[in-house]
């Protein structure tokens, strides 16, 4: 494909993704998990394409393909307002960590979706992380091969090759691609970039503004400008597991970018890549959607088997609407096993707003119990409530935070066989892991691991999970003493000093993403030790001492609430 370069002082794109697809939490949040995320990519575009529209300025949207798939209006959207949609890849990966046929079957992939969504054929591509030029040269010969006019993936580090610090045509072999790399200014000692993003919200605006400035004085090149939609968004969820340099990497300055892009809309004409390229007609070429007729799985409820999922909450508003769209999977998967699940929301007295959004997220759901303690009783108290309050044999105890991953519970869920009377998950099992877990975390409760091991006739790997599965049989007496965190493993110690089998479910656990833990050092390491005090004695004399008036069954006795008007 051929196209005669037509001049433009500034071509703006713009990266269609949300805060949990970005490079600086890729450790921490995996792509099966995206779904269970707040999404808020749509409106952020919205308020982008709004903007544009002001200023009457068209523009270049890369997408990724996982958005075009999840929303298709979007997409349309975008390139009925008459920009152009172009590739981000499908996943946030960059083709550095492909393999050359896995990367050309994402371009196929994403392109594929783009195409079914808005009938635009897509030309161009940016990778999700930014590539240099002697290490990636496949990427382009690929790109060429598969049909791509352009990219806009690289960005120069070489003072002395100006060419490649500017939009240039590159021919190999018999195809060839316009390359649009980012744009640089040169200091002296390096290149510094100025195109855009981070490099606007993190260093002095006057030194970017001076630089951008200088672009357009000194060069007839089009100046390639970009910013994500999230960097319109300061009011997104905070990610609180990530390390200080990508809070700040991601966060600082949020408040800045709109309005930079004022001031840049304002001060110079912009456009797209394929204006600039003279291709707006061919991406008006036709391609045939494909549409899917697959029909929904129906279940008839009354033959699935039901099960309470309880769910203690203190302080947890910012965890919850991740964990309303993880439920909402976690049910889809059970009732294809057979289970209809039954929520009990406790909420532990909590400080914020943890009740209010409760009922906004779930009060009008069917099947859902929110209670509220009267006082705060811990998160033991928080799964006794829960369980008495269940209404179904099997009861499942999961963490708001989802610090577990919910969907385990397929698999947890059918291993509580008759003679079982509790699941507990366990990731210091050898089929077990932990993902980014603070290393004083896993050395404390590793070593109460094996304490618990020597007082205890069951031996597993793991006793201080949250996430269970439970015979509510067997735990509705059961009144645990220790405050706190300390009364889980002593609910689990408890029933195992009466005869109750447990079994453990190697998985995985992961550092919280939202809020932070209520978890205090010193007094874990104290309550650590008064428990399996109490329960050695137990296990010697087998004579329970008096339950704490806390946690007593009156006190454990549900307030539900009704619902705000």
């Amino acid at each position: 494909m051929s196209a005669q370069l037509k001049r433009s002082k500034s071509l703006l794109t713009i990266l269609v993704e949300d805060y949990f697809h970005v490079g600086a939490f890729e450790n921490l949040i995996q792509q099966r998990n995206w779904q269970n995320f707040e999404p808020r990519y749509e409106q952020n575009t919205l308020k982008t394409l709004d903007l544009l529209d002001r200023y009457d300025t068209k523009a270049t949207f890369f997408v990724l393909g996982w958005i075009a798939e999840a929303n298709p209006d979007l997409i349309r959207e975008i390139a009925s307002r008459g920009h152009e949609v172009a590739s981000r890849g499908y996943y946030h990966r960059s083709p550095r960590n492909l393999t050359p046929n896995e990367f050309r079957e994402d371009l196929r992939r994403t392109n594929r979706v783009i195409e079914d969504a808005c009938g635009q054929k897509v030309i161009g591509y940016r990778a999700a992380e930014k590539l240099a030029f002697d290490q990636s040269g496949w990427v382009l010969d690929t790109l060429a091969d598969e049909g791509f006019t352009y990219d806009a993936s690289f960005l120069p580090s070489s003072r002395t090759e100006k060419a490649k610090r500017i939009a240039h045509e590159i021919q190999l072999g018999d195809n060839s691609i316009w390359e649009f790399p980012y744009s640089t200014t040169d200091l002296g000692i390096g290149l510094l970039p100025i195109s855009g993003g981070n490099y606007f919200r993190q260093l002095p605006y006057t030194l970017m503004r001076k630089a951008v400035k200088n672009w357009h004085d000194k060069h007839e090149d089009p100046f390639t400008f970009y910013f994500h939609v999230w960097e319109l968004d300061p009011e997104q969820p905070r990610i609180m597991a990530a390390s200080r340099y990508n809070r700040i990497r991601h966060y600082r300055k949020l408040d800045k970018m709109e309005w930079i892009l004022h001031e840049n809309l304002a001060l110079y004409d912009c456009t797209g890549v394929a204006d600039h390229l003279g291709l707006s007609r061919e991406l008006a070429e036709s391609v045939a959607a494909k549409i899917s007729d697959i029909e929904p799985v129906a279940h008839d409820l009354n033959t699935l088997t039901p099960v309470s999922i309880v769910i203690p909450c203190y302080n947890e508003e910012e965890s919850l609407p991740y964990l309303a769209k993880t439920l909402a999977s976690v049910e889809t998967r059970l009732n294809d096993i057979g289970y209809t699940s039954e929520l009990v929301f406790v909420d532990d007295k909590s400080q914020d707003d943890t009740f209010n959004v409760m009922h906004s997220l779930f009060g009008q759901h069917r099947n859902v119990q929110i209670i509220q303690h009267e006082v705060n009783k811990g998160v033991a108290g928080g799964i006794m409530t829960g369980i008495r309050a269940a209404k179904t044999e099997i009861v499942c105890s999961i963490d708001c935070d989802c610090t577990f991953d919910p969907h385990e519970l397929v698999k947890m869920i059918p291993l509580l066989k008759e003679d079982v009377d509790m699941v507990t998950a366990s990731p210091y099992h050898k089929d077990g892991g932990v993902q980014n877990v603070p290393g004083w975390r896993l050395l404390l409760s590793k070593g109460a691991s094996v304490l618990y091991r020597r007082v205890l006739r069951t031996k597993i790997a793991s006793y201080t999970s949250c996430f269970r599965v439970f015979r509510r049989s067997a735990m509705v007496n059961i009144n645990p003493t220790a405050p706190g965190f300390h009364g889980v493993p002593e609910m689990l110690g408890l029933l195992d000093l009466e005869g109750g089998k447990i079994v453990e479910f190697p998985t995985v656990l992961a550092v919280r993403l939202f809020g932070v833990s209520k978890m205090n050092t010193l007094k874990t390491i104290v309550g650590t030790i008064k428990l399996l005090s109490h329960l050695a004695v137990l296990r010697m004399f087998g004579k329970p001492e008096p339950a704490s008036p806390s946690l007593s069954p009156a006190a454990l006795t549900p307030v539900t609430k009704d619902l705000p008007k």
